[in-house]
């Protein structure tokens, strides 16, 4: 964010330098369930919220963690300190009760648990290209993940959090008229196809991922009752021909990898697609003048954090992309926040 004033202020530069602060504040929140508890029981005093969490700290500075969350704009409050009353805010109350199906808590549940300390070694990073991960002792982050089935769900639920406003964007957005079929290539629990499938009443999808994600998938789709138009298949990406759709869509895949794979993933998307066909990549496309999307900037980093050779691109990468593997057009389709589709037709 920019100073356009002609004067020199710190304002910015302290906004961000503490923003780990702000951050840290949120998701010791959401660790606690405060959200979830609230949203049931409406309002607390902070007294009745401090005896529930079972917190040990000082009055005063509990009273100091209620009221950042305020002025951040995730509680509101009636009354003062002791006599405080605190309650949700709309936005609070709909994406951070965990019992609510509009949950995005995942992602932050995630960030908590993970992302939080390995950004701590960003400047590592940097410096090495290598991630900061659980590779650093030697774990393969993913080999992990599939072989814990809570890890595994976190992680999920991590992905669904962050994608589903756009997954329903893009499926209210993007025009379906000519198609019939779509294949969801990484599909996790399934919710793109089940967007799509919920706002298209004439679509059918496939959802493909590793087999320890299937049991997720089909919990998902009959959470839905939507069994009868989206299937869930096993698959692997790299080693398995993808299912033939009039639509192929990758959701925060195609990031996680380096430039050739990148590409090797489109060739296989365009010989699963008829002619007329579209492939869809839902990210947090970056400004092709880089000046505007800093989410999808720090999302690249967050890449190099993970993966040491993935990253977040601009439409002109994708579009480059799309005319070395035999597309013939593409589109970007704004969808929620900093991310969009980029779109390339077959």
């Amino acid at each position: 964010m920019e100073n356009n004033s002609n004067q020199p202020s710190p304002a910015n530069i302290m906004q961000i330098g503490t923003g780990f602060w702000a951050s840290k504040i949120l998701l010791s929140a959401i660790k606690f369930q405060l959200f979830t508890q609230l949203a049931a029981r409406k309002k607390m005093s902070g007294k009745d919220i401090k005896a529930f969490l079972n917190l040990h700290c000082t009055d005063r500075h509990f009273y100091d963690f209620l009221d950042a969350l305020t002025v951040l704009g995730f509680l509101t409050r009636e009354g003062l300190l002791e006599a405080a009353v605190y309650s949700n805010s709309i936005d609070t109350d709909t994406f951070l009760d965990k019992n609510k199906p509009s949950y995005i808590g995942g992602i932050l549940e995630m960030m908590n648990n993970r992302l939080y300390k390995f950004w701590g070694d960003l400047e590592e990073a940097l410096v090495t290209g290598h991630p900061q991960n659980e590779a650093k002792a030697g774990q393969d982050f993913f080999g992990l993940l599939y072989q814990d089935p809570n890890k595994l769900r976190e992680f999920i639920n991590a992905m669904s959090g962050i994608q589903m406003g756009n997954f329903m964007a893009f499926a209210q957005k993007f025009d379906f008229s000519k198609y019939k079929t779509m294949t969801d290539i990484g599909g996790s629990a399934g919710l793109l196809s089940l967007m799509v499938a919920k706002h298209q009443a004439h679509m059918s999808c496939t959802t493909v991922d590793l087999p320890p994600v299937e049991p997720i998938a089909l919990e998902t789709i009959q959470q839905f009752q939507l069994a009868d138009r989206v299937k869930a298949q096993n698959g692997d990406f790299f080693a398995d021909a993808f299912p033939p759709a009039d639509i192929v869509t990758m959701g925060n895949i195609l990031h996680d990898w380096d430039e050739e794979k990148k590409i090797l993933l489109m060739q296989k998307a365009y010989k699963a697609l008829p002619e007329g066909g579209a492939f869809v990549a839902i990210e947090a496309i970056i400004d092709n003048e880089r000046k505007q999307n800093a989410f999808g900037m720090m999302m690249s980093l967050n890449m190099l954090i993970e993966t040491g050779t993935g990253f977040d691109y601009t439409f002109a990468d994708f579009n480059r992309w799309a005319k070395m593997t035999g597309f013939t057009s593409t589109s970007l389709l704004a969808l929620s926040g900093p991310s969009s589709a980029a779109i390339a037709y077959k």
